[in-house]
């Protein structure tokens, strides 16, 4: 008989099982661990509402973490109990003591300054930020994109397994059509090397795979903005072309935006923000921004029309000047 598996270990099966990504799978398995810790190595199925709450409720007032890291650390007991001891929770009404929610509203870049840093931006990340601009894309969004998403005959980007785990099309920008047929004509040829080398393969969600092996190998599944160089997969061992790291190309805007002058903080999301806040400027409803960015409901869309608002204060004077 093979040895007892490790309760992370059957954690991280889980996750992997149910299609999660590898960032998620590291955050879940964290949080889970720290709980475990917290409770000085007590067996979290020995472990009821009284614990799950002392422990959120350190979160917030001892360690002062933000809603959003307590709420990653909720997410990952969940889900322990959920989905891997079997432990339904539901009614167990967890009244922690939350950390302290702030509203902000989000930074967003006029036309003009998204112009201005995607022309300092390194001709490989030019396109991947033009798209996330022109799409409105998460940064995960934009760099998980496989050339089968990009439909050239009806101007359509499908956007699969999104944060919002709601699949979505999203026109695609005509100003970039040309770039986007040229980026794949050299991610196939990219293939065609891969596969001569003894490459080729992309990593496909564990089902999938099972069910069409060879599907790996397919030219139209691999991602549309690779790696230069084939790595290790972390989770197979395979060595295989990845997408662009997600480090790489946040280091990359981050300097564009120092080179073009802008004392905002410019991050990958903010490029969301500002595409959202401009289709509303130019009289796009708001239900159909809610549909294009995958918001599951309007009320997280309405942020923007904060954004507008105070955008349109700006045109207030001063008394000073009057």
């Amino acid at each position: 008989m093979g040895a007892k598996k490790k309760l992370l270990d059957i954690v991280r099966d889980k996750v992997r099982f149910k299609h999660y990504s590898l960032s998620t799978e590291k955050t879940y398995v964290f949080w889970i661990k720290q709980y475990i810790l917290f409770h000085k190595k007590k067996h979290p199925i020995e472990m009821q509402k009284r614990e799950i709450e002392e422990y959120l409720t350190y979160l917030a007032t001892t360690k002062k973490v933000s809603p959003t890291t307590q709420n990653q650390a909720f997410s990952a007991i969940l889900f322990l109990y959920r989905e891997v001891l079997g432990v339904d929770i539901s009614t167990w009404n967890i009244q922690a003591l939350r950390a302290q929610e702030r509203k902000h509203i989000p930074v967003v870049l006029t036309i003009d300054e998204v112009t201005n840093v995607i022309s300092y931006l390194n001709p490989s990340y030019k396109l991947v930020v033009s798209l996330m601009y022109g799409c409105g894309l998460r940064m995960s969004e934009v760099l998980n994109l496989r050339l089968k998403d990009i439909d050239f005959g009806f101007d359509k980007i499908y956007v699969w397994d999104s944060k919002s785990l709601k699949d979505r099309t999203i026109p695609l920008p005509k100003k970039l059509k040309t770039e986007l047929l040229q980026q794949v004509d050299k991610v196939t040829a990219l293939h065609v090397e891969d596969l001569q080398n003894g490459f080729g393969s992309v990593y496909i969600p564990y089902a999938l795979e099972k069910k069409f092996p060879y599907t790996k190998m397919d030219t139209k599944w691999q991602f549309l903005f690779p790696m230069s160089k084939v790595s290790r997969d972390p989770r197979s061992k395979t060595i295989r072309r990845h997408h662009m790291h997600e480090q790489t190309l946040g280091r990359n805007i981050r300097e564009a935006s120092k080179k073009a002058n802008l004392n905002k903080r410019v991050t990958s999301h903010i490029f969301r923000h500002s595409y959202a806040t401009h289709l509303l400027q130019a009289g796009i409803d708001l239900r159909s921004i809610q549909e294009l960015l995958g918001h599951k409901s309007v009320e997280t869309t309405m942020i923007y029309t904060h954004v507008v608002s105070e955008m349109n204060k700006a045109k207030l004077i001063s008394p000073l000047d009057f």
